[in-house]
């Protein structure tokens, strides 16, 4: 049992993704590792639901250390928050959060090494938008506030390609029900992917599931990148190796 096992002995999903850590740090990642993702983690409760109001309240520091101009005041305001679960290296994330300053976001990732590319864009760029979770999602779904969440991500969830392990993979009912609960009416969800049989799934998944309507009228909304849909490394492998791409876009349905 890893130590994030140990420290969840009741997590009831089995794990939807591989290893936590990559190479080694750098002194400046393990420096943003140190003192600012404890700034940004949600940490969450013991009972009851995140307490979202206080959860973009952390001032992010520049590169030269210089504090965000961001005042706190400011961002507990009520504003729409946006969810990504599995940001990767943070492309599409760092990119939503850059052009979407009066939203807050909600990054879900347990890989550190796009962890700390997050951390250093933060510190870099001055965001004051963005919380993180590095570990299993759906434990965050299931304490975030009912109808919190304005827009979902998960784009290129790992495949899990072999027949045994698909039962590893993060779309299922379980995680459908885990967003029908978060998401507002109208909330759009999101999802990518580049493997075939994985796009059957999800689209199987979704029409089985009555939260959630698919408004596209035809392929080309479903296999053109959308302009607000920034190509992330992930993407730009799957074209490279031949794959087609599906950019997926669901409606949370009326309740």
């Amino acid at each position: 049992m890893s130590n994030k096992d140990a420290a969840h002995p009741h997590r009831p999903d089995l794990q939807s993704f591989g290893r936590r850590k990559g190479r080694k740090l750098s002194p400046r990642q393990d420096a943003l590792v140190a003192d600012l993702l404890p700034r940004l983690r949600l940490d969450l409760p013991g009972t009851g639901a995140v307490d979202l109001s206080n959860a973009f309240c952390a001032q992010s520091s520049s590169s030269d250390g210089a504090s965000d101009s961001a005042s706190i005041a400011d961002s507990k305001r009520p504003r729409d928050v946006w969810l990504e679960i599995g940001f990767g290296g943070g492309e599409h994330l760092i990119w939503q959060s850059t052009q979407h300053r009066d939203v807050d976001f909600l990054g879900c990732e347990p890989f550190l090494d796009g962890v700390v590319k997050v951390l250093d864009a933060v510190a870099t760029k001055g965001l004051s938008n963005i919380a993180l979770y590095d570990d299993d999602a759906r434990e965050l779904l299931r304490v975030l506030p009912a109808v919190s969440i304005s827009r979902a991500f998960i784009l290129f969830p790992d495949p899990w390609p072999k027949k045994k392990h698909h039962k590893r993979r993060l779309i299922s009912k379980v995680t459908l029900d885990l967003l029908a609960r978060v998401l507002k009416p109208g909330a759009e969800l999101r999802i990518g992917t580049d493997i075939a049989d994985y796009a059957r799934v999800i689209l199987a998944a979704i029409l089985r599931h009555d939260s959630f309507n698919w408004p596209a009228k035809g392929p080309q909304d479903w296999r053109v990148r959308p302009s607000d849909w920034p190509q992330t490394r992930y993407q730009q492998k799957a074209e490279r190796e031949g794959r087609s791409c599906s950019y997926f876009s669901f409606k949370r349905a009326d309740r």
